[in-house]
């Protein structure tokens, strides 16, 4: 897929090489730098990058000033003139040094993985509070990398790289970003607020909120569409959607949830993108439940679980209730099925199969069922009457002179929230 530049007519193809290095640190971690590097190729190709070939180097600590050392930048300069690259993508995060030696020494666009996953967010993000959040975290990452931008920047063309912010932003200098960061966070502020006044709004109308959550290209949004029929961008690809989107999901016995799709995560998410979407991640910390959705056919599974719950952890939602969706399940290996674990808290689902999505409603509904209670309500107390509706399940209603009896069950977070309100109106046996 050509990329079209912004100030041309010609249609610029990234053609690239991918560059990774291994360290004694990577090693230690126990995380295979293979399956990082097949992520990154899934990356690029998002991007629109052709990728040509791959690179490897193996080194006890990264080269200060050429990253996988002078002699490895040799072999990558011949490849790269063989294959008729023009770009060269680093699977790790690069200084700004090292980015202008590398690019004075190979005449390529050199690109770092933080800056590759900030590229593509600019390609999505669609609604102006993530245009914000994209620009933001493009000159966060770039104005203490300054000094490395200069080739990247004179090039003609367009590509991965250049969306966002645009050349001619890019090119200013410190003092006039730092500017740009500071209006943009004041327009951020003012979306968040907004934000926080759709939030509050939910809250005062009873509103039960379930998250959907998960590495990205785990399937949420078709879930979310399979489950509410929901209007949102489907593809098979990486950070397909970037704007969270909330929908009505009617649950057994009538009762209607709100259920948010958020932003896919990702192994080492950029710091500047996850602090400029903090916002909108933490919609996850106003779920009553979390649906932690996992590509149950990738390889990486395990370790795309515990990045997932590491974010869960820095927004303060790891002790939100949740239930593990192993989606995917049609696409996975006879093995693959017997190694997913299986209990309270589980379930293996194709978000294709009807069947499935009938027993994820039904999940949904058992975790937020609760406690069964009674509640007397004068007859000319509707407002009590409507937010028991809203809050709770419903499954009696008998009449006593000018009062209703609602039998109701209702969960012990959604009662602590609102029995301020209800604590008057429950009829004692």
């Amino acid at each position: 897929m050509a990329i079209t530049t912004h100030d041309t007519e010609t249609d610029i193809q990234d053609r690239a090489i991918l560059v990774t290095l291994v360290t004694d640190k990577i090693k230690r971690t126990g995380i295979d730098p293979e399956l990082s590097l097949q992520e990154l190729v899934q990356l690029a190709e998002t991007a629109g990058v052709e990728v040509l070939d791959v690179l490897r180097q193996n080194k006890e600590t990264p080269d200060s000033k050429w990253f996988i050392g002078k002699g490895k930048v040799e072999e990558l300069r011949m490849a790269a003139d063989g294959l008729g690259a023009n770009t060269a993508i680093f699977d790790q995060e690069l200084s700004g040094a090292q980015v202008r030696n590398l690019e004075e020494s190979l005449d390529l666009k050199i690109i770092d993985r933080t800056q590759l996953i900030l590229d593509i967010f600019a390609g999505r993000a669609k609604t102006r509070e993530g245009i914000i959040q994209v620009e933001l975290a493009q000159l966060s990452y770039l104005l203490p990398r300054l000094s490395g931008q200069g080739k990247n920047l004179s090039r003609l063309g367009g590509g991965i790289g250049t969306r966002g912010p645009g050349e001619s932003k890019l090119e200013t200098d410190r003092r006039h970003i730092r500017g740009r960061i500071t209006e943009l966070k004041r327009q951020l502020d003012e979306v968040v607020k907004t934000r926080e006044l759709h939030r509050e709004r939910r809250r005062k109308a009873g509103a039960v909120q379930v998250a959907l959550v998960g590495y990205t290209n785990a399937g949420k949004s078709t879930l979310l569409k399979q489950l509410t029929d929901a209007d949102v961008y489907i593809e098979n690809q990486l950070f397909a959607t970037l704007d969270p989107t909330s929908r009505v999901l009617q649950l057994t016995g009538g009762k209607e949830v709100v259920l948010t799709d958020t932003v896919g995560f990702i192994q080492n998410l950029p710091h500047d993108l996850v602090a400029s979407f903090r916002a909108t991640l933490e919609e996850v910390n106003e779920a009553n439940l979390v649906l932690h959705v996992v590509d149950a056919s990738s390889p990486m599974r395990e370790e795309q679980m515990e990045i997932v719950q590491t974010i869960l952890q820095d927004l303060g939602a790891a002790s939100k209730p949740q239930i593990i969706l192993f989606n995917k399940i049609d696409l996975c290996e006879p093995e693959q099925l017997e190694m997913l674990p299986t209990g309270t808290g589980f379930l293996k689902i194709s978000a294709f199969n009807p069947e499935d999505l009938t027993r994820i409603i039904e999940i949904i509904s058992d975790e937020l069922a609760g406690d069964t209670l009674n509640f007397r309500i004068p007859g000319d107390r509707g407002d009590i009457s409507s937010l028991l509706y809203r809050v709770g399940e419903v499954l009696e209603t008998t009449y006593d002179e000018n009062d209703v009896i609602y039998n109701v069950r209702l969960n012990k977070e959604d009662y602590d929230k609102w029995g301020y309100m209800l604590a008057d109106f429950v009829d004692q046996p």
